[in-house]
């Protein structure tokens, strides 16, 4: 990873920072997108890390982030979209998107799309975006995408979970020739701060069963193994779960429903950018 520039997303707790770290053991120049100042100053100060503050639940957030990434640095050869989370109550951002399709879907697709032409120019380079196994119980409902009736807080982060295998396969569709792959990972069930607040039930059972997780290093290794290892240069379209090929849902295969994802995506992105800005 020597002269590498990566950019890990969510990189200040758990998986993403173990990710981080690793990268930089490696050789890499490393980036953590965070949304916490103080997280991030302790962050540079133990690993040297660079940084960019930014709240990835938000559009305008994210775009500001890819600007200043872009005008802070001459590359990108690996994006990390790991930032995730699940929220137990309906809750709305203040450009009016719901939470957990927020951050957990708009946030890879805004910022990833916002950096793609630096990836193509920065090629061989690869994005890897964090998915799990509890996008098998998703199901993508095109007149609810947010979820406004019967709200369930995993049952949205099983459709968010579905959202971002359909967006990192349309993504290698989309980049089939240029030099950038893309590829989704399954990191285990982890013993991190995540889902343990915020979360109701989901967030019990997660504390509950803690002590049968794998650990955050463990977790993390398939990311870093995409992100990193060179037998995985020109490899795309692709789940990864414990550093090997997984046959992925079959709904995340279905192309039609991907394109119309990245299309109802796209348009969300131009909604939001013509908003006037919340007071």
């Amino acid at each position: 990873m020597k002269g590498k520039i990566a950019l890990v997303t969510g990189g200040t707790s758990g998986i993403g920072r173990v990710t981080a770290r690793e990268l930089i053991r490696k050789g890499a120049q490393v980036v953590v997108v965070g949304r916490d100042a103080a997280r991030l100053s302790a962050l540079r100060g133990e690993l040297g890390v660079e940084t960019i503050q930014a709240n990835l639940e938000l559009v305008a957030e994210a775009r500001r982030a890819a600007a200043e990434f872009r005008g802070r640095f001459p590359a990108l050869h690996v994006l990390v979209n790991n930032a995730g989370a699940v929220f137990g109550t309906r809750e709305v951002t203040a450009e009016g998107l719901e939470r957990t399709f927020a951050l957990d879907h708009m946030g890879y697709f805004t910022l990833t799309t916002a950096l793609l032409d630096l990836l193509r120019q920065s090629a061989p380079a690869r994005v890897v975006s964090v998915a799990s196994e509890a996008a098998r119980a998703g199901r993508i409902d095109f007149a609810d995408l947010q979820m406004q009736r019967r709200y369930l807080g995993v049952r949205q982060y099983c459709n968010a979970k579905l959202m971002n295998l359909m967006f990192a396969f349309e993504l290698s569709r989309r980049l089939m020739g240029s030099g950038v792959t893309s590829n989704a990972v399954h990191p285990g069930t982890v013993a991190s701060g995540f889902a343990m607040q915020g979360a109701g039930w989901f967030g019990i059972l997660a504390r509950l069963a803690r002590p049968f997780l794998v650990s955050e290093e463990q977790g993390a290794r398939t990311q870093i193994w995409a992100a990193s290892d060179p037998s995985l240069e020109t490899v795309t379209g692709k789940y990864l779960v414990r550093r090997r090929e997984r046959k992925p849902p079959a709904a995340a295969l279905d192309e039609d429903a991907a394109r119309k994802l990245w299309a109802e995506s796209e348009a969300i992105l131009r909604r939001t950018s013509s908003a006037p800005a919340a007071s």
